[in-house]
């Protein structure tokens, strides 16, 4: 999950190379809901030995209230720090 700032905007997607995905939306490569929301912080993410997994959790996380969203952000980084150093 990634965000623009603590309980701002919150962007939910899978990929297979978190590293790389996450510098696309930080340098404004991908025009998308990211670019236009300045959502660019790495506030919480999840690692899925198949990618069949990944996706239904995505769908999953996607469907759950904001509510829901925040406090499982929380629960693991209370501030909505930017764990993409943590990736690299």
């Amino acid at each position: 999950m990634m965000a623009n700032k603590k309980d701002g905007s919150i962007y939910i997607g899978v990929t297979s190379n978190l590293i790389n995905r996450v510098y696309q939306h930080k340098a404004k490569l991908v025009k998308s809901h990211t670019q236009k929301y300045n959502i660019n912080l790495l506030v919480y993410y999840e690692v899925h030995d198949e990618i069949g997994s990944a996706i239904e959790r995505e769908k999953k996380l996607k469907r759950w209230r904001r509510s829901w969203k925040c406090q499982l952000i929380e629960k693991q980084n209370p501030d909505w720090l930017d764990l993409y150093q943590e990736i690299l």
